[in-house]
């Protein structure tokens, strides 16, 4: 089994004294394992780190066994964010909530475009965060989860959308909203529309959805919790009143 593929690295770890496992996600395959050579090098350090944007080309004896790969850099990837660790934090988590929401070796071209959108916006502090959720709501509609923001569940008005079902993910309008106000989830405006501005609390009301529906629908099948990374960007994002 041979294949070169476009790929963004999603995590890797040691493996032997110069090797290691790096996981994959790629334009045409999806997430992938292989075993990269030479990994411990300094060469190559600086794109084993996740978000780096490079060229596989993987080689496997047979197809169901992890094969091996070699990494080929494209552009600078995140060493130019070193000096903004709040967007690094941004990238950690987008890598780490993508590694483990994918299933393995299963086409998702839209994941890998949403993390490409999402990691040309991380260089623009005043939006990345917005883009952010925009990712994970990206990354749920590739898995089959996607919210439905067209129109009122309830009435099927367009207008004043402003809760979503935390059990449908569909938008609910104010007035059909109102008498179960307290268990529905806020809708922010720009999840509506990239026009829709962006005001304080809007991206902790955007993150709480995705998260919700990224509990109930992808990670909480699995038994497991949203990724580490996924809470420490909360924490940061509040530390630094961006949320």
């Amino acid at each position: 089994m041979e294949w070169e593929d476009e790929a963004f690295v999603l995590a890797a770890r040691t493996h032997g004294e110069t090797g290691a496992i790096v996981e994959l996600l790629t334009l045409e395959r999806g997430k992938f394992a292989a075993h990269v050579s030479g990994a411990a090098s300094r060469r190559m350090k600086p794109f084993l780190q996740p978000g780096a944007r490079v060229i596989a080309r993987y080689r496997a004896r047979m197809s169901d066994q992890l094969g091996a790969a070699t990494l080929e850099p494209m552009g600078e990837g995140p060493s130019s964010l070193f000096d903004d660790p709040l967007a690094l934090a941004g990238l950690a988590s987008a890598a780490a909530v993508a590694g483990g929401a994918l299933p393995e070796r299963e086409p998702h071209p839209g994941a890998f475009h949403a993390l490409e959108a999402l990691i040309a916006a991380l260089a623009i502090p005043a939006i990345w965060p917005a883009v952010y959720v925009r990712f994970e709501g990206g990354l749920l509609q590739d898995l089959g989860f996607g919210l439905d923001l067209s129109q009122c569940a309830a009435t099927g008005s367009l207008d004043d959308l402003i809760y979503v079902s935390p059990r449908t993910g569909r938008a609910v309008s104010r007035a059909a909203g109102e008498p179960y106000k307290d268990k529905l989830l806020p809708l922010p405006p720009f999840m509506l529309s990239a026009q829709g501005g962006l005001a304080q609390g809007d991206v902790k009301a955007g993150l709480d959805i995705t998260g919700h529906f990224l509990e109930q629908f992808v990670f909480g099948p699995l038994n497991r919790p949203l990724p580490a990374p996924r809470m420490w960007l909360l924490d940061r994002l509040s530390d630094a009143e961006r949320l």
